[in-house]
């Protein structure tokens, strides 16, 4: 036995040079001609990376409190709930996470004594382990969460103050200032956007109420005045070693009934940025920015008529939104229209003394995965602190804004909004970019980012009412988790992604399969052979992609898998659960069609548009080739 199993031994180590000379000699060779060449080529899978992972449960046991370890390995079983992240598909830059400094939180911070360092560190420093908030929203001049009403420039009733000889930003110097200096001194990149809730008083008409801080809008004979304020502020804050980053006209320039509030319909916007403000600032060789609208996602019809205006467009860098009316993919929907603009998601409070739960979810969801989701650079909670009692707030302010934190003295306890930022903003760096990842109807919702160290952040929430369980996929590699019902989790790791055999599958989407003819492939009611010759796709033109496990993908129209028949037979759509012959590898051409290769190593066809769909062809051309979603 010793004999044969040595002599065994010396037969392979002499075969091993030929095997690996043939080995290499397949890696390197080309493409046969007239096949389409795969855009995916074949990476070194990744050697198990370690992915980090900090939990938030809404009974609040966990609060981003980081869960063992664990690692990427060989994909490999099924889930039904598959998020396929791919960092080679890049959308928009991410400038940060954070929340409002309004005057109120400014005094309460001022108030921490020997903890206001702590504190600033904890919200605004980068280093591992604290927020890391790189942008934050302060007003120009009162907002509704300070103690009472002043703009920079107020006058007796019946003056006025046209060359703002009296402006003056005095009453910061207490308390935003100071504070200001603070955190930029914490975080030297933090970016600034400013926002005023009313101009002066006695550059107003129609005021309803509070000495003419209410209501009213601004009258066209002070829009230059108006136009200078805003330099001035930007100028005086500089003057402080505060760059104002950028600005919005008006803050809800709908809501009348605020206070303070003024209201600015969209085609005084648009005026007053083309022919006053934008020039006004280029005039005084300032670059901040100017970013319209600030206000619901039920008016998207606003931001778009500011950007529509030709004369305004050029001076506006995108559109602003809050949640409290719409739906958040009104985002989107302004992105789409002006695709070179970019969008911003710039306030949403929490109503005291709140549900954590629920808040948090709703958060979550909306926020944090949903403005990124929908093209937001910027993510921003309403707002930064508040007292036990949600001061400080104007008479007529919002009574119950429970802040991200409350100060009480010298101390700081931190709520809801505090953990939805950080669960992106301590691990999303400024920066990064959001990737591709799929997203599910229910359960799991989840974003993904790739940061400029190369590392990536996926942030998942479990919309479901149980315990929900789902994959990671990236590239060849995947690694499965469990979320309890309402939890979010934030999942970080390092490496370069590598390709599998079902590489760019998009895992849990519904796709619609376009033919060389120009048709759709067609599950045939699950009763008779495919074919590639509808038109226009219906419900049995539509697939969900299933992860197959392996690398493997399996496609599903009305609750049927289509199956490769063996190869022998014409394809169907008639099985009720996958097996082997239910499964496909992915391919991606480099024209952006994929091919569909079945378990016997042959290709789906589209049988020239003519007959019966088949897996039977040794090579893919282009009746082997699929458009997806065309």
């Amino acid at each position: 036995m010793k004999t044969n199993y040595k002599l065994k031994l010396l037969a392979m180590l002499a075969l091993m040079p030929a095997l690996l000379y043939l080995s290499c000699k397949k890696d390197l060779s080309k493409p046969t001609p007239g096949l389409m060449q795969q855009t995916t080529t074949t990476v070194a899978r990744a050697a198990n990376e370690t992915v980090n992972v900090w939990e938030t449960t809404t009974d609040q046991t966990k609060l981003l409190a980081q869960q063992t370890n664990i690692n990427f390995a060989a994909d490999a079983g099924t889930n039904a709930t598959t998020i396929t992240v791919d960092e080679n598909t890049t959308y928009q830059t991410i400038d940060g996470f954070g929340y409002a400094l309004t005057g109120g939180s400014a005094s309460l911070i001022n108030g921490l004594g020997a903890n206001q360092t702590t504190f600033l560190n904890d919200i605004f420093s980068t280093a591992s382990g604290h927020v890391g908030s790189s942008f934050v929203r302060v007003t120009i001049g009162a907002s509704d969460l300070s103690p009472s009403d002043f703009t920079y420039d107020d006058m007796p009733s019946g003056q006025t103050d046209v060359s703002l000889t009296h402006f003056s930003i005095s009453q910061e110097m207490t308390d935003l200032v100071p504070v200001l200096k603070k955190i930029i001194a914490v975080n030297p990149s933090i970016k600034i956007l400013a926002t005023p809730w009313t101009a002066p008083v006695w550059m107003k008409t129609g005021t309803t109420g509070n000495g003419g801080f209410t209501g009213g809008s601004l009258n066209t004979a002070y829009y230059t005045a108006y136009a200078n304020y805003f330099v001035k502020y930007i100028q005086a804050m500089a003057g402080q070693g505060i760059t104002i980053y950028a600005i919005t006209p008006q803050n809800e320039p709908l809501n009348p009934n605020n206070n303070p509030a003024m209201t600015m319909q969209s085609n005084e916007e648009a005026n007053f940025i083309k022919n006053n403000l934008g020039p006004a600032l280029a005039n005084a060789g300032l670059h901040t920015k100017i970013i319209a609208y600030d206000h619901n996602c039920d008016q998207p019809g606003y931001p778009e008529a500011v950007l529509g205006d030709a004369g305004a467009n050029p001076y506006v860098d995108g559109s602003a939104f809050h949640l409290y009316a719409g739906d958040i993919s009104a985002l989107t929907t302004v992105h789409n229209a002006f695709p070179a603009k970019n969008v911003y998601f710039t306030e949403q409070f929490i109503g005291g003394p709140g549900n954590f739960g629920g808040d948090f979810g709703w958060h979550m969801n909306n926020l944090i995965i949903g403005a990124p989701r929908n093209w937001s650079r910027v993510v921003l909670e309403w707002n930064l602190a508040a007292d036990p009692n949600y001061n400080p707030h104007t008479a007529g302010g919002c009574s119950n804004c429970l802040g991200a934190v409350t100060i009480s003295g010298n101390n700081y306890t931190r709520n809801t909004a505090y953990y939805t930022v950080a669960h992106a903003s301590e691990f999303v760096k400024a920066g990064a970019v959001r990737i591709s990842s799929n997203t599910f109807s229910a359960s799991i919702q989840n974003v993904a980012f790739k940061n400029p160290d190369g590392t990536k952040v996926v942030v998942a929430l479990n919309t479901a009412t149980s315990s929900q369980s789902f994959k990671i996929k990236w590239g060849g590699e995947s690694f499965t988790y469990t979320l309890p019902a309402g939890a979010a989790a934030t999942f970080k790791w390092s490496g370069t992604q590598s390709s599998g055999s079902g590489g760019g599958a998009p895992i849990g989407t519904t796709i619609t399969l376009k033919g060389f003819n120009n048709d759709y492939v067609s599950g045939e009611d699950g009763t008779t052979a495919m074919t590639c010759t509808r038109t226009t796709p219906g419900t049995w033109e539509q697939f969900l992609v299933v992860d197959a496990g392996g690398g493997k993908v399996a496609l599903q129209s009305m609750g049927m898998y289509v199956s490769s028949e063996n190869g022998t037979m014409p394809i169907t759509c008639n099985r009720t659960t996958f097996g082997a012959w239910e499964e496909f590898t992915w391919g991606v051409n480099a024209d952006g069609t994929i091919t569909l290769q079945g378990n016997n190593g042959k290709f789906v066809s589209s049988e020239d548009g003519t007959q019966a769909m088949t897996c039977n062809r040794a090579t893919p051309s282009g009746w082997e080739s699929f458009g997806v979603n065309k």
